[in-house]
């Protein structure tokens, strides 16, 4: 367990001692991810499936220490440390986080964490913590992903910043294998993009694209769309199973190809309302076995 000492401006002892639990989903790497021709260009489409982080935040108010479990988890202290302060609390209470969400593999492990936190102490301290608010904190923390909103988004993750909600998708299947490793997020995104002014209009076209796919629910216009970024990512991030996960892909019939831009993991996506996905499924599974040795399966959600 993890302590920190901290002394918030204000102290208030009126208030009891309280627990507050709440949760955040993760998303399956980017549908999209990259720079678009304009000043806060850095930009990524979310893919929100069916994992979550789950965070309790017991707020003891006689108390001036936080501590935390898993002990690594020390962003969600600082997190706390900052929301406690700006409402004239001493710093004091325990956060325990459970998630099933594999760190550093590009699944927005640790912006589910935070959020999940964040909800966690406003729903302790009774206090509101709407997603701009909890925006103000995170970009003080590190680049988050737009699990936020219960929806399909675009998002600026560096400024952490909303640009627009594109709605919801019917349920995907996502057969998905992880090259290994873990990825730094703040370090990866403190990389030099080698994008081109070029590059730059064609993800703006994407952006465009994406959001009249989703807005038709149209998921093999989502799956080229996600083809597309994963293939152009690779300068950024080079995947050495990307060229043989499309082979996969196209070999099952499958909606696309979709990756962890900032990550380990790539996905192929299957709409699961077909009637030939149970096989679809199976298949690219035992292939995907046989390429990387690990297989997952997650689902997508759906907010309608």
């Amino acid at each position: 367990m993890t302590t920190f000492r901290a002394v918030a401006a204000r102290p208030n002892y009126s208030r009891a001692a309280a627990t507050g639990v709440s949760s955040a989903f993760g998303t399956f790497g980017e549908l999209l991810q990259g720079v678009l021709p304009e000043d806060d260009g850095d930009f990524l489409v979310t893919l929100p499936i069916a994992r979550w982080a789950m965070a309790r935040f017991e707020f003891h108010p006689q108390s001036r220490e936080l501590q935390v479990r898993p002990p690594h988890k020390t962003k969600a202290l600082r997190l706390i440390s900052m929301i406690l302060k700006d409402v004239g609390q001493p710093a004091g209470g325990s956060l325990k986080i459970d998630s099933v969400l594999p760190e550093g593999k590009g699944l927005a492990s640790s912006s589910a964490d935070l959020v999940a936190t964040a909800r966690a102490v406003a729903n302790a301290l009774d206090e509101p913590m709407p997603p701009e608010r909890i925006e103000s904190y995170l970009f003080k923390i590190e680049p988050t992903d737009g699990v936020l909103y219960p929806s399909v988004v675009a998002y600026h993750h560096r400024s952490v910043r909303l640009r627009a909600r594109l709605g919801s998708l019917p349920s995907m299947a996502v057969v998905s294998i992880d090259e290994g490793g873990q990825v730094d997020t703040v370090a990866f995104n403190n990389i030099a993009k080698p994008f081109t002014a070029g590059d730059k209009r064609t993800y703006a076209a994407l952006l465009d694209r994406i959001t009249e796919a989703v807005t038709r629910r149209d998921l093999a216009e989502v799956g080229r769309v996600a083809t597309t970024s994963a293939w152009m990512n690779q300068p950024l991030r080079y995947k050495w199973s990307l060229e043989a996960m499309t082979r996969i892909c196209d070999s099952v019939d499958g909606l696309g190809v979709v990756v962890g831009h900032s990550g380990t993991t790539l996905g192929i996506l299957l709409d699961t309302a077909a009637p030939d996905c149970p096989g679809q499924l199976a298949t690219a599974a035992q292939a995907c076995q046989k390429l990387a040795g690990n297989v997952t399966v997650y689902r997508t959600l759906s907010f309608d």
